[in-house]
């Protein structure tokens, strides 16, 4: 079974289409990754998702879950993380990460906490206030948040927006790990193409709310003739064909 399979989805605002008859699927513990230029229509694809928006047409199924009826029962099961949706200001890093592992039913908050600490090297950050935090250090938090249910799907946009080369290194391997651990399908969004080329085993190209392209990292590279993933996401970007 796919973890997450979308057919015929769309989503339109007013005269304007920005996820325009899209369909793919994610096998389970698989890690894909969503790319495109601004504008493109991953961010609209990943709130539709995550039942924030609701689909001009279309449907979504996460870990065998129709969305548009039974969409509780998946968001149990999945996380998100942007460093561009902060947490509230005024809470701690401690307080934010605890109201959520009530909102999931987290056993053991304080100890899933405690362990999230360790491994993202947030210690010295719990006591603050998430409004006093640096970028980085408010990713490294998000990112934190995204993983206090353990999910076994997990949507991430820009998971290393902000973060300085060693520790975005560590964030990746750490991500890695935990997809080989618990077996986690991951759905990446990211302008960093040498951490989908390193991340992900497939890759959906987006422009103006379409799937244009898709493939492992090797295949797009073989088939636009190319070195790296960023010169074929210019290729694309560009309306360059494809060798």
């Amino acid at each position: 079974m796919n973890a997450i399979e979308v057919a015929g989805l769309s989503k339109r605002y007013d005269a304007t289409l920005a996820v325009d008859d899209i369909g793919f699927a994610v096998a389970r513990g698989a890690t894909v990754g969503l790319l495109g230029g601004n504008g493109a229509g991953k961010t609209t694809t990943i709130a539709m998702l995550l039942g924030l928006l609701i689909p001009t047409a279309g449907r979504i199924a996460v870990l065998g879950h129709d969305m548009a009826r039974d969409r509780f029962a998946a968001l149990a099961r999945m996380n998100f993380s942007s460093p561009y949706i902060a947490l509230p200001h005024r809470l701690s890093v401690a307080e934010n990460l605890r109201i959520y592992g009530h909102l999931y039913n987290v056993r053991d908050t304080e100890g899933r906490i405690r362990e999230l600490a360790a491994e993202l090297d947030l210690g010295e950050l719990l006591d603050r206030r998430a409004g006093d935090l640096s970028a980085g250090q408010k990713t490294r938090v998000a990112l934190a948040k995204s993983l206090i249910n353990r999910p076994e799907v997990l949507l991430l946009d820009e998971p290393t927006a902000s973060l300085d080369p060693d520790t975005g290194d560590l964030v990746r391997t750490w991500l890695e790990r935990y997809r080989a651990q618990s077996g986690c399908t991951i759905l990446l969004a990211s302008h960093n193409m040498a951490e989908v080329e390193r991340l992900c085993g497939q890759v959906l190209m987006m422009k103006r709310g379409r799937i244009v392209d898709r493939g492992s990292p090797a295949e797009l590279l073989t088939r636009y003739g190319r070195d790296d993933l960023e010169a074929v996401f210019l290729d694309i970007a560009r309306d360059r064909r494809a060798a």
